[in-house]
């Protein structure tokens, strides 16, 4: 019913937006970025090849290596330590807020000049929280009762969440500011999106990895079957 209805409630705004609305031909530029799939990809590789842009998308496909463990496998590793998962959604919903309100706030510093700045003064935070988030996992069990988990662990991790959270805009909003700013105004489209979806790829692949590593690199033992190292499925399954 939920998904019915905002389903619905997109399809009459957008039809309505399609009719209703009407462009401002004062504000189109004479001339069109592109002409064609052909002329935006020859566009896209000659913006690729300029050795500015080529430093700048390795740096971003590089630069969220060091926290993509802590984002991608902290939900997973809590729940299978316990935590039930309708109460990490549920602590999901005071996040919301948050960030609605932090783009608003970070958007006042990535205004500069220099928006790469607020990127790099939050980088090292966030790789803090990683270890926080991996205490969070080690704490899990250790304050589990019969009854769950005590209110003052949850109050633990929705503040941990929400300071995840303010480091994560400050690089996401600084990124995009940076990508704005640094785009070609006569080409403008294409350049933001070329950066954006570079860095949209920067923080994918490393959390793919992670996932793809957490049981070659997790460290299980076989109680009561000396010889096991629970190391293959097979050994597990013994």
């Amino acid at each position: 019913d939920f998904l019915f209805f905002w389903g619905a409630v997109f399809l009459v705004t957008t039809t309505l937006v399609a009719f209703l609305k009407k462009e401002n031909q004062e504000l189109i530029p004479a001339k069109e970025e592109t002409q064609g799939i052909t002329d935006t990809y020859k566009l896209l590789f000659s913006i690729i090849k300029m050795p500015a842009v080529l430093t700048f998308c390795l740096l971003i496909l590089t630069s969220k290596v060091g926290f993509s463990a802590a984002d991608a496998v902290t939900g997973l590793k809590l729940v299978e330590e316990g935590v039930p998962k309708e109460h990490l959604a549920l602590l999901a919903v005071p996040m919301v807020p948050l960030q609605i309100i932090l783009p608003l706030v970070i958007s006042k510093y990535t205004a500069g000049p220099q928006p790469l700045n607020t990127f790099y003064k939050a980088m090292p935070y966030r790789l803090l929280l990683g270890l926080e988030f991996a205490f969070l996992v080690w704490w899990a069990p250790k304050v589990k009762h019969e009854g769950g988990f005590p209110v003052y662990y949850y109050a633990v991790v929705v503040l941990s969440y929400a300071l995840h959270q303010i480091t994560l805009y400050s690089m996401y909003v600084a990124i995009m500011a940076f990508n704005a700013k640094v785009s070609d105004p006569l080409i403008g489209g294409t350049y933001m999106t070329l950066l954006n979806t570079v860095s949209n790829l920067g923080g994918n692949w490393p959390s793919t990895v992670a996932l793809w590593l957490v049981d070659p690199l997790t460290v299980k033992e076989c109680a009561g079957a000396q010889g096991h190292t629970c190391a293959t499925a097979a050994d597990a399954e013994v």
